[in-house]
């Protein structure tokens, strides 16, 4: 990418040295590895903090309410999609995921397609070097059909399943690359979030060295297997855990085993997560007497965009902080990308955050080796916390103006109320406000 440094406007205290700000920049945030992605309004990421486990045909619902509570998992594997899926998926449906869902559990979606020409074992369909990057588009294309066939709405993490491959292969190797770049750029575009299932000693290696190579887009998390029974997230061998370490990683600790819960047994394989997961919407209704006004924004005083009758349904997909209303300051998103009151919402709580709901968030790759957090927006303010480290994902909540670094006023703030210059995220914009971050209230 071609920079231009024209003339030294500034500096800023950021990531725990000065950095210059230079008039010119060219906008980090459209630059590979740190690829952005396009959310639209109706949107959110969804991170689970848990255990998980995957089965290659998806549990029907009565078997995952006689795991839910008996079992130590709150997660299901799904194999969404891909040419080389190899079990019939008779349980996967939109109201399957609907109420997968609504009964607490976190799905993630896995795409099994094209696989690298070197890949151990006998699937057959396989890409080289010369179509890797078609293959990568082409799978990323069909699992974003796929996934909102399902329900599953922009913002969810769809993993690519890049089985075990011979690395001695070079060419080979850089198939691989090709392919997770194109998955992730063409994912980033029609607004999900980029994960990718690999071999520690292959396809973790592999993504670990070029993870800041410009040639390839970065992906936005990584769920290795490694069955040593060992579910611990960091300590990895073949990545340090300095890469996705923002709730980007995921582990496959326990391979093929049989397990029991609440009388039902399955085969599975076991897994840590702490990682992006689907995004579903949750039907609520509208508890208010009179019509209840959906608006642009999480406050009375923006635009009106329609009402919903007492009574009616609303596809709720993420919770987030307004203008009080009766008792709560919680807005509700819905699928739309319009804004209600939770007050006047069936969500468990009318005070607060409701649990099971997720915050809103709009998360884009950090593009600096270290960017320091701080307690307000602006780079006066205190630094708080561990910096961000490049290719984390900082978990965008809403945006504020603030001291000008770079080629913007604009920050960030996280989720964990922590604050960044917005300079230093890729997202839809490096110079002003991002579609759909909401304003900070």
């Amino acid at each position: 990418m071609s920079v231009t440094r024209t003339l030294v406007r500034a500096l800023a205290v950021l990531g725990g040295s000065l950095a210059l700000v230079v008039a010119g920049f060219t906008a980090p945030a459209s630059a590979d590895p740190e690829t952005p992605i396009v959310y639209p309004s109706g949107s959110t990421v969804t991170r689970a903090n848990r255990l998980g486990f995957d089965a290659c045909t998806a549990p029907s619902l009565a078997t995952l309410n006689a795991w839910k509570g008996t079992s130590p998992y709150t997660a299901v594997n799904m194999y969404f999609g891909g040419n080389n899926r190899g079990c019939a998926q008779p349980n996967l449906t939109a109201a399957w995921v609907r109420d997968a869902t609504a009964a607490g559990w976190r799905l993630l979606p896995t795409y099994f397609g094209y696989q690298p020409s070197c890949m151990f074992g006998d699937k057959p369909n396989r890409y080289y070097p010369s179509n890797a990057t078609a293959r990568g588009s082409s799978d990323a294309a069909d699992a974003v059909a796929k996934a909102q066939n399902l329900g599953l709405l922009p913002g969810s993490g769809l993993y690519a399943d890049v089985e075990h491959y011979d690395r001695t292969d070079s060419g080979c190797r850089t198939a691989v690359r090709r392919y997770v770049s194109a998955w992730t750029k063409s994912l980033h575009a029609a607004g999900y979030v980029a994960g990718v299932y690999v071999h520690q000693d292959s396809g973790l290696r592999d993504l670990s060295e070029s993870y800041n190579w410009t040639s390839y887009a970065r992906p936005d998390a990584v769920w290795m297997a490694r069955w040593d029974g060992n579910s611990s997230l960091t300590g990895w061998p073949t990545a340090p855990n300095w890469q996705w370490g923002a709730a980007q990683r995921a582990k496959q600790f326990q391979g093929d085993h049989d397990e029991t819960w609440g009388g039902v047994t399955l085969n599975v394989d076991s897994d840590a997560i702490k990682a992006p997961v689907a995004s579903v919407a949750r039907a609520y209704e509208v508890t208010s007497s009179s019509a209840l006004t959906a608006r642009s924004g999480p406050r009375t005083t923006a635009t009106a965009v329609r009402t919903y009758a007492p009574g009616a349904t609303l596809p709720v997909v993420c919770q987030t902080t307004g203008q009080q209303v009766g008792t709560t300051t919680v807005w509700d998103r819905l699928t739309t990308g319009a804004w209600v009151t939770d007050y006047f919402v069936s969500t468990p709580s009318n005070t607060g955050f409701s649990p099971g709901v997720p915050r809103c968030t709009y998360p884009g790759q950090v593009t600096t080796d270290s960017l320091n957090a701080r307690t307000g927006p602006g780079a006066s303010y205190p630094t708080t916390g561990s910096p961000l480290r490049r290719g984390a994902l900082a978990a965008v909540m809403c945006q504020k103006s603030g001291s000008r670094v770079g080629t913007t006023s604009v920050w960030d703030r996280l989720a964990d109320g922590r604050w960044v210059s917005d300079y230093y995220v890729s997202n839809r914009s490096n110079t002003s406000w991002s579609v759909p971050v909401p304003r900070c209230w």
